[in-house]
């Protein structure tokens, strides 16, 4: 299965693609889009786009994972991170695939094991797993290698939890008849 992260940004977005199996992941490729602040936001907009398109046309990634919006003190920040991420997730949509998103803290979790990990000890750990040897320009692009291994490893822990029994309200009432307030 291929995964591309995106790490959504108004003057750079990175771009990360993987290759999952069964026991690891792969990397395929890492890039960042890096965008003229002097550009009009919709250029700017449509550059991302166009550049996930042709990462879906190359790579033809069956899942698309992305950081959901950060909610920083400057508002206008946060709407053109927004629209970012709109149109990352347009390119995926109109493409058939699928999308998945995660805060930056599930990212970092993830990866580190701690939700509160700087940017760089994300990019040391990514850099690790995916056995990276040159140093990438844009720790924009680690970071969305790391926003496709969180996917990847939601979607381990969902194969082996799937077979596990999960218990519902019907069950808990069954074995528990003593708990339950009548009125």
């Amino acid at each position: 299965m291929i995964i591309l992260g995106i790490d959504p940004g108004s003057l750079i977005t990175g771009i990360g693609i993987i290759n999952c199996k069964a026991d690891k992941a792969d990397l395929i490729d890492f890039d960042a889009v890096v965008l003229n602040s002097r550009d009009s936001l919709t250029k700017r907009l449509k550059v991302i786009y166009d550049a996930c398109i042709e990462k879906i046309i190359k790579y033809k990634p069956d899942e698309l994972a992305i950081e959901t919006a950060f909610f920083g003190k400057n508002i206008q920040s946060t709407l053109k991170l927004g629209q970012a991420r709109g149109v990352a997730i347009i390119a995926a949509v109109n493409s058939n695939v699928n999308v998945s998103e995660y805060s930056p803290r599930e990212v970092k979790k993830s990866i580190t094991g701690n939700g509160a990990a700087s940017k760089e000890q994300v990019k040391y750990m990514v850099k690790r797993i995916l056995e990276i040897k040159e140093e990438p320009q844009y720790i924009d692009s680690t970071d969305a290698l790391a926003i496709a291994l969180c996917h990847y490893y939601n979607m381990q822990s969902a194969i082996k939890n799937s077979g596990k029994k999960r218990n519902s309200w019907k069950k808990f009432v069954e074995a528990n008849p003593d708990r339950i307030i009548k009125k």
